[in-house]
C-alpha cells in the first residue's frame, strides 16, 4: 500500500502540475494544447543539467538548478506558442499541435547528437543521468518521499493565491472571460496573456522533470511523456479549471496510474492475470468516461481559443 501511495503521489504530482499550467494558460484566454511537447522540453532540460553538474554538488544546489532549468526551457519553448496565437493570431490548436509534434521531434535529435559527438557509434535517443537520490528523495519508514510532491503543493497554493487572491489573478481571469471590457478598464490583454502561457510554460516544463525521473536514471525522448500532457487537459477540465478541483482529480487519475506500476504486488489484482498494458491504459479509459459524462456541466473560460482583436466590442 505505500508503493502504491508514493507513486499516486508522484503521478498525481506531474498531473498537478501541467494541469495548473492549463489553467494559468486557459484563463488568460489562451487554449494551450502544447503541454505534451513543453513537457518534453523541460524534462529535456532537466535530464541535461542532472547528467552535467558536478557530482560531488550539493544536494540543494542539485535540485534548484534542475527544476529551474526545466521551468526555464518551458517557458522558452512556451513563448513559441504566445508569440504564435497572441501576436499573430494563428488557430491555437494547431500550434499546439505543432509544439507536440516538435518537442519529441527536437528532444530526440538534441539527444542523438549528444550522443553520437560523445560516441560516434551511438545514435540512440536515450539519455542517461544519474539521479541523485539522496537530494530528490527522502525514506521515511519504507515511504520514499519525493521533494517534487513539497514543490507540487507550493504550486498548488500559489495558483490558489494568485487566481483568486491578487490583483494579477483576477485581471488575468478578466482576460480569459471578457477581454474587451478588462481592456476598456486599461488592462493590457496582451500582456496578460503572455503572462498565462509563460506561466503554463514553467509548470509544465516541471511537470516534464518530474515525470522522467519518477525511479529511473534514462529516458528514451522518442517516447515523449506518454500523453500526460493530454491526460493533465483531461484532469483540467474535470477540475473546472479550479486549482483545489484539479488536485483531487489528479489524485484520482494518479491512483490508476500508478496501479500499472504495482498491480502485480496485490494478490487480488495479480490473481485476475488482466495484461499490464491494460492497466497502463486505464488513466486514459477513465479519463474518456468522465469527460464523456461530465463535459455538457463544464464551463471553459468564454474567450479561451478566440484570438484577441483590440477592435471588436
Amino acid at each position: 500500500m505505500l508503493l502504491l501511495l508514493q507513486y499516486t503521489l508522484i503521478f498525481a504530482s506531474v498531473l498537478i502540475l501541467v494541469a495548473l499550467g492549463g489553467c494559468f494558460s486557459e484563463h488568460s484566454g489562451v487554449i494551450n494544447l502544447g503541454l505534451e511537447g513543453i513537457m518534453i522540453m523541460g524534462a529535456l532540460g532537466g535530464a541535461l543539467t542532472m547528467r552535467y553538474m558536478p557530482a560531488d554538488a550539493p544536494d540543494v544546489l542539485m535540485i534548484l538548478a534542475v527544476l529551474l532549468v526545466a521551468a526555464l526551457i518551458g517557458v522558452i519553448y512556451s513563448a513559441l506558442l504566445a508569440v504564435a496565437c497572441i501576436n499573430f493570431k494563428a488557430d491555437q490548436t494547431i500550434v499546439g499541435t505543432a509544439l507536440n509534434m516538435l518537442g519529441v521531434a527536437a528532444a530526440t535529435v538534441i539527444v542523438k547528437a549528444i550522443n553520437t559527438a560523445m560516441n560516434p557509434d551511438d545514435v540512440s535517443s536515450v539519455i542517461q543521468y544519474a539521479i541523485p537520490k539522496q537530494a530528490f528523495l527522502v525514506d521515511i519508514g519504507g515511504f520514499e518521499f519525493s521533494w517534487f510532491m513539497v514543490v507540487t503543493l507550493i504550486a498548488l497554493i500559489f495558483a490558489y493565491v494568485t487566481l483568486y487572491k491578487t490583483r494579477f489573478g483576477l485581471r488575468l481571469m478578466a482576460c480569459g472571460e471578457h477581454p474587451q471590457a478588462a481592456d476598456s478598464v486599461g488592462i493590457n490583454v496582451y500582456k496578460m496573456r503572455w503572462a498565462g502561457v509563460l506561466i503554463s510554460g514553467a509548470l509544465g516544463g516541471l511537470g516534464g522533470i518530474v515525470f522522467i525521473t519518477v525511479g529511473v536514471s534514462e529516458w528514451r525522448f522518442e517516447y515523449g511523456v506518454a500523453g500526460f500532457g493530454f491526460l493533465s487537459l483531461a484532469v483540467m477540465i474535470f477540475g473546472q479549471w479550479k486549482p483545489l478541483r484539479i488536485a483531487l482529480a489528479a489524485l484520482l487519475f494518479g491512483l490508476f496510474r500508478a496501479l500499472a506500476n504495482v498491480y502485480t504486488g496485490f494478490d487480488f489484482l495479480a490473481s485476475l492475470n488482466i495484461p499490464s498494458q491494460i492497466y497502463n491504459m486505464m488513466p486514459y479509459i477513465i479519463s474518456l468516461i468522465v469527460l464523456a459524462f461530465t463535459s455538457k456541466k463544464s464551463r471553459a473560460p468564454k474567450a479561451e481559443g478566440i484570438p484577441y482583436d483590440k477592435g471588436l466590442r
